[in-house]
């Protein structure tokens, strides 16, 4: 009840309250709340709740809602684990910051905050920085603050890079020739030694070696570079004639100018294929509506992709690209778009069932509608339909457990059948998740929790 569903303010001021903390543990993993509502939940006493706030919502969705600023500085600033004893405070920030519930804008904001542990958080995030952030910090008047804007202004220092790629692991390696300021002499090595691929993406590269990329031997390396915003105009030209199709296609498919917000854009969305179910993240930059918008008109279909993944295409850009021709586009768009028409999040959720379990969690998708599926082979789509309040008669017996459930959550039923339920093992769960279960009764379930009014219980 307290994880699977939206609930009443009374019932979460409650929850967020219960002494059970196996009961607040659950409110701090619901996706349906909003997460401004679970603000108590940053200091409670327990590390093992916090533990759960930080982790975010289970199973993690592809599009993780971030959490308020005053949750994420509570956690971030906590001086301990809780009183359990069972996690530290450090171990709580590493799940939070592993759980994508911290948005680029985050540290933009923390490099003027008051507290010294947030403006070091912020210098770590060096390149998502101002430059005039990046000069304030260099000069804090904290010497930790100082400190960690040295460490993290390495980025951006051609020679640093040089000298601490040595020590740097290689799985990480490919990371910062891809993204950080390289030395010339560096350039020459990663030329010399083939390794090549992390600079046809990394925006700090001179320009004598991006003219160098772009007249690679390999094709496929040509063809990488031929999408980089900083080529000169001579090099495009060389391109769009390369006897290599890809390169060629490539060249042409981002007319100039170009920008690297719109590089990212379309990097985003390229080689994927249709089940793709990446984490759809809050990237740090966005191109200007007036791209996505010509985008959503081009005939190349990966421009077209591009804008399906923009939530702010006007509605008459959202229907054309719903009826559109590349599956992909319209998988994107189903995926991305919180206008997406709503017999299109049934189709896609019917015919791709990678995309089921984040379809299911978007406001727009249609739990009215789909009933006559009730008899269909697959469980998934019998349990969508199950759960229709249109459907007259829920099939509480089918074989299927996930279907038993989702016909017990059905909010047509009614309170006799719910009551029921609520007493047979093999419904429970999905009647304490039924939208129309009456307050009181919620209130009555948690009064139940085992010891509910005495010591917290331990959970797993």
């Amino acid at each position: 009840m307290c994880k699977g569903r939206d609930l009443p303010d009374a019932v979460i001021e409650a929850a967020v309250r219960h002494p059970v903390r196996a009961i607040r543990s659950a409110l701090a993993e619901n996706r349906h709340l909003d997460p401004s509502r679970l603000v108590p939940l940053a200091t409670d006493p327990s590390g093992i709740v916090r533990y759960r706030l930080a982790g975010g919502p289970l199973p993690r969705p592809r599009r993780v809602r971030p959490l308020p600023d005053s949750i994420l500085v509570t956690l971030l600033t906590a001086r301990d684990g809780g009183e359990d004893g069972v996690v530290t405070e450090h171990e709580i920030v590493q799940e939070l910051m592993f759980s994508r519930q911290i948005p680029p804008s985050f540290y933009r904001s923390m490099a003027g905050h008051e507290h010294p542990g947030l403006r070091i958080r912020a210098a770590r995030e060096w390149q998502s920085l101002s430059p005039a952030h990046r000069e304030a910090l260099l000069d804090d008047p904290d010497p930790a603050v100082r400190e960690a804007a040295q460490k993290g202004s390495w980025e951006l220092d051609p020679e640093a890079v040089e000298a601490k790629l040595p020590s740097i692991g290689s799985l990480s390696k490919p990371f910062v020739l891809g993204r950080c300021a390289l030395s010339p002499a560096l350039v020459e090595q990663c030329f010399a030694d083939g390794i090549v691929d992390p600079l046809t993406w990394n925006p700090h590269l001179p320009a004598d070696a991006v003219a160098r990329l772009a007249r690679h031997p390999d094709a496929r390396v040509r063809e990488m570079a031929a999408a980089r915003p900083d080529l000169r105009p001579e090099v495009v030209a060389e391109l769009s004639r390369d006897p290599d199709e890809g390169v060629r296609s490539r060249a042409r498919l981002h007319p100039f100018p170009r920008t690297w917000a719109e590089y990212a854009a379309i990097q985003r969305v390229r080689g994927h294929g249709p089940d793709c179910v990446c984490p759809i993240v809050e990237p740090a930059t966005q191109p200007s509506p007036e791209w996505f918008a010509s985008c959503a008109t081009s005939g190349e279909p990966e421009l077209r992709r591009a804008a399906a993944t923009w939530p702010g295409l006007p509605a008459v850009l959202i229907d054309a690209l719903a009826q559109d021709d590349d599956e992909e586009v319209r998988i994107l768009l189903a995926c991305h778009q919180p206008l997406a028409p709503p017999r299109l999040l049934l189709d896609v959720f019917i015919t791709r069932p990678a995309h089921r379990p984040h379809l299911l969690t978007l406001s727009a998708f249609p739990h009215t509608g789909p009933a006559g599926l009730v008899s269909h082979p697959d469980p998934e789509v019998r349990a969508l339909a199950a759960a229709d309040p249109a459907l007259p008669a829920p099939p509480v017996d089918d074989p299927d457990e996930s279907v038993r459930r989702a016909a017990a959550a059905n909010p047509g039923l009614s309170s006799q059948v719910l009551e029921a339920l609520l007493s047979d093992p093999r419904t429970a769960e999905g009647a304490a998740a039924n939208p129309s279960l009456p307050v009181h009764r919620m209130h009555a379930l948690l009064d139940r929790c085992p010891n509910g009014g005495g010591k917290p219980a331990h959970d797993t």
